[in-house]
């Protein structure tokens, strides 16, 4: 799952080699806190010196409310911030800022993510397993989008590989037609999350072929002998075109951390309080050298519904004292989020 990512992080999850130290850092962190009383739990026993010590240096420049239905989770909604766009709920388009940053030319086309998938049939409601579960390869993800191609070419929709649990689409379906992303979608009923109403027929009618197809293939048997998840079905996330001009560049120091994510779509919280802590170890103790060395600090965490922005821009020097006097816990950090 944290190939999800990949493209918007520096490398090894850091600041690239040659950004400038006068552009300053915004780590940015996805899935900071939940509406689970295990995750609350796990929260509440956390200690993170380094960024307790980096947020009393720092104040809130930018809170988002959100909402924990809307199709856009608060990291994306935050992500899009970063990047100058002001994008509808499920029109983040991460598709074509991923061919942007790739050094493609997206033009003004819609793109998407297209995920491979398998769905668990209960007798009331349908439910996502976590991608990763597939153990989908490389040579098997290229066999699947070979047979699934010409179907989503009858549509207008073109299909090439990234990952094996990643394809890009490029089709006039997805320049309008909102998405829900995966992290709303995986490990709970997918009914909320499938795109309603005439916009979304053509998608579900897709996926609905597509389910057809693949209960035939003579991959997915094979793939079920060998004791792997078949591949039933797909999802389609990260949809939306991005704006001709001005073109949108990659926001200077940006990081989108992916320690957390894995574990709190698994609710694993004792890993994922174990990521925290890593963060804290790693980030956490860089973010505060880069504020000791006169660079800006932004840190952004986010829940479930909404996110909350710490930086050095907006703490004022009485806010700086108050920081260095003042206490603060892992919970009040993202109480509300």
């Amino acid at each position: 799952m944290l190939l999800q990512w990949r493209i918007f992080i520096g490398r090894d999850c850091g600041i690239p080699d040659n950004m400038a130290v006068s552009d300053g850092v915004h780590l940015l962190v996805p899935h900071a806190s939940c509406a689970s009383p295990a995750c609350a739990e796990a929260l509440r026993g956390l200690a993170l010196p380094n960024l307790q010590r980096l947020l009393k240096r720092l104040a809130v420049e930018h809170a988002d409310a959100g909402d924990a239905g809307s199709l856009s989770p608060p990291h994306e909604r935050a992500l899009a911030r970063a990047w100058g766009l002001q994008a509808a709920d499920g029109l983040v388009p991460l598709g074509a800022l991923q061919v942007l940053q790739s050094g493609g030319d997206p033009g003004d086309a819609g793109w998407a993510w297209i995920t491979p998938a398998h769905l668990l049939v209960g007798r009331d409601r349908i439910d996502m397993a976590p991608p990763p579960a597939l153990q989908l390869d490389a040579e098997d993800s290229r066999t699947l989008l070979a047979a699934m191609q010409p179907f989503f070419a009858e549509d207008g929709i073109t299909l090439a590989y990234d990952a094996p649990l990643r394809w890009l689409a490029r089709g006039e379906m997805f320049r309008t037609l909102p998405t829900a992303s995966l992290d709303r979608v995986v490990g709970r009923p997918i009914a909320p999350w499938v795109p309603a109403g005439d916009a979304g027929r053509p998608l579900r009618r897709l996926q609905q072929e597509m389910q057809m197809l693949l209960y035939t293939l003579p991959l997915n048997d094979a793939r079920e002998r060998g004791g792997l998840l078949p591949v039933n079905s797909f999802w389609a996330s990260g949809s939306g075109a991005l704006p001709s001009a001005p073109r949108p560049t990659r926001p200077a120091g940006l990081q989108v951390t992916p320690y957390l994510r894995d574990a709190a779509l698994a609710a694993d919280w004792p890993a994922w309080a174990a990521a925290w802590q890593e963060l804290d170890a790693r980030d956490g103790a860089r973010l505060l050298g880069a504020l000791e060395a006169g660079q800006e600090v932004r840190l952004t965490l986010c829940g479930e519904a909404g996110s909350r922005t710490w930086s050095s821009r907006a703490a004022g020097a009485w806010q700086r004292l108050a920081g260095w006097l003042g206490r603060s816990t892992p919970a009040q950090w993202v109480e509300g989020l």
